[in-house]
């Protein structure tokens, strides 16, 4: 009885193990597409301007309109990054098309270098077709030295397509937002989306 039973348990774990190796492989690849979302969903979003993604343009606009639109300044830290983070100015008019120099001040207030990066977006959110960065300090991580204060520009423009555009035509003001958060944490979740692309690649 005790060797049959034995031989019966061994049938059912042969069985049980390609269900097993299945669910396991399902379990790395949802993984995988977690940390992959978070790259893959920032692109998307650069390239639609969906949520108020904001545009990168090569160079300034040719046309330059009479309509003005207020343009306001908002900036954020996030709670690990012992920054002070704010936009110079409140807010700035600026004709259709007008290439415009707007700064944010950036201090760290800690005792260590840090490196820091930006996440943005402008709103309402359909103005981010049509809002378009020829420079920016968001491009790039930020190293800031213990206590150290900086002034970092944004050069940009609103697309003369603003004012055709039946979602932005009788809009007068907008809202330029940024976020810093610690560039660690950037990288490593960037980093584990490509280690995950890699391994299901070979």
């Amino acid at each position: 009885m005790s060797a049959s039973n034995d031989e019966r348990g061994k049938q059912t774990a042969a069985r049980h193990a390609p269900v097993a190796a299945v669910c396991a492989v399902l379990v790395l690849a949802m993984a995988g597409l977690s940390f992959a979302a978070v790259p893959l969903y920032r692109l998307y979003c650069q390239v639609t301007g969906y949520q108020g993604t904001t545009q990168r343009a090569e160079k300034a606009s040719d046309v330059v309109l009479d309509r003005v639109v207020r343009v306001h300044f908002d900036a954020n830290v996030a709670a690990e990054l012992p920054w002070t983070f704010t936009p110079v100015q409140s807010s700035l008019d600026v004709k259709v098309g007008e290439n415009t120099l707007a700064f944010y001040k950036a201090t760290n207030n800690s005792d260590k270098p840090i490196v820091g990066t930006a996440v943005f977006n402008v709103t309402p959110d359909a103005v981010g077709p049509h809002f378009n960065k020829v420079q920016c300090f968001c491009f790039t991580e930020q190293r800031l030295e213990p206590g150290q204060s900086v002034e970092m520009p944004v050069s940009f423009f609103v697309d003369p397509a603003f004012v055709t555009d039946e979602e932005t035509k009788g809009i007068s003001e907008l809202t330029l937002s940024y976020s810093f958060y610690p560039a660690s944490a950037s990288r490593k979740a960037e980093g584990q989306a490509s280690a995950s692309t890699a391994g299901k690649g070979g």
